[in-house]
């Protein structure tokens, strides 16, 4: 029986047909030739159909055609060359950006064109301060670490802030230290589905710090009067206001979620003066970050602020006991009242803006009831 001649499974190895593709056009075409005349003088004519054949079929097996190499895929080519580049034990890991990451790109030009126009002054304020570049791209993305978090803040009712021109939000105040004023804002910032920005008004004290004053307006807040108030609600602009002021921030911890006197209702006669609706808001979470135990007066007469708190931790701990405990959050926006139904000289009548104060007041206490009733935990 007459040995079997063994014939190559396949084309000529990969290595060296990579190094045929990478010679020039003109190789390649007189390579091409010359393999194409070779072929033609060797192979023997083809048998006529008449004739049957007497060579048997040149593949791996009786009846089959030959078999050619299946062309690599554009990922294998990659992922190959990425190995070659970097060696078995240098892959890149899982997860990191690939070369030319058009994300990774964007970040670092935006990043560069930021700087860029905080060097060159070429960015926008307002006659209030307000600077919303620098309010969306950095002071946001310092203050939302704590707002998600440490403090979890839960929102609810966000779709009765209107999605657009004017509306006054009142919240009641609490927490020793004016935290509740940011979380309200970043929930508006980042849950509102028409992406509306939340104007505080802040006390006199805010603006008389040195580094918070500059801090404050460049995030939109503003001076808690009315003048300051109707200028921003002409704009069409949601405006936040804390009715209860030092008196609630202050209060000791046996009466936290109880609200104190909102004022003379110079609110509602913003509101109704310009008829934009009156949006509720209760916080519950903050009253705990600091329980307020005492209040020393004579250090707060001392410091020009209107109370020095003594907590469970400061200032036995000093700066450490500074820091919130980590309360879980929730805030919810209620129902808006409208005011638009009103004449204009309604916001000159006393015993409508009583009601109306009253009523805003009764809505926030009874949803801080609602909210407490709920919760599980102060911390969970």
């Amino acid at each position: 029986m007459a040995d079997a001649k063994v014939i190559p499974f396949g084309e000529e190895p990969r290595s060296r047909r990579a190094g045929r593709r990478a010679q020039g056009r003109g190789s390649k075409s007189s390579s091409a030739a010359a393999s194409s005349a070779a072929s033609s003088a060797s192979e023997p004519a083809s048998p006529s159909p008449s004739e049957p054949s007497s060579q048997p079929p040149s593949g791996p097996g009786p009846g089959r055609h030959s078999l050619s190499s299946v062309p690599e895929q554009p990922d294998a080519v990659e992922d190959r060359m990425t190995d070659e580049k970097h060696g078995p034990n240098d892959a890149p890991e899982p997860g990191a950006p690939r070369h030319g990451d058009s994300s990774w790109d964007r970040r670092l030009a935006e990043g560069l064109a930021f700087l860029r126009r905080r060097v060159t002054g070429d960015y926008e304020v307002d006659e209030f301060g307000y600077d919303k570049e620098l309010t969306d791209q950095v002071l946001m993305s310092l203050i939302r670490p704590l707002y998600e978090n440490y403090f979890r803040v839960e929102v609810k009712g966000i779709e009765n802030i209107p999605s657009d021109g004017g509306a006054l939000v009142v919240s009641n105040h609490s927490g020793t230290l004016p935290l509740d004023g940011l979380m309200m804002q970043v929930a508006v910032h980042d849950n509102h589905p028409a992406g509306r920005h939340l104007r505080l008004l802040a006390a006199d004290l805010v603006f008389m710090l040195p580094v918070v004053n500059e801090l404050a307006r460049k995030a939109g807040h503003t001076l808690a009067c009315a003048e300051d108030a109707e200028r921003l609600l002409e704009r069409g602009e949601i405006v936040g206001v804390m009715p209860e002021g030092f008196k609630g921030l202050g209060k000791p911890f046996g009466e936290r979620y109880k609200l104190q006197r909102f004022g003379r209702g110079g609110f509602v006669s913003t509101a109704l003066r310009h008829g934009v609706p009156i949006v509720p808001c209760s916080i519950v979470g903050a009253e705990e970050i600091y329980p307020m135990i005492g209040n020393s007066k004579t250090l707060a007469r001392l410091l020009g602020f209107p109370y020095f708190p003594i907590t469970p931790t400061f200032p036995w701990l000093g700066p450490l006991g500074a820091l919130p405990l980590p309360t879980k959050w929730t805030i919810q926006f209620g129902e808006p009242i409208p005011t638009d139904g009103y004449p204009p000289e309604a916001a000159e009548d006393p015993m409508l803006m009583f009601n109306l104060t009253d009523q805003v007041r009764e809505q926030i206490q009874h949803t801080l009831y609602k909210l407490l009733v709920q919760r599980r935990s102060v911390f969970f």
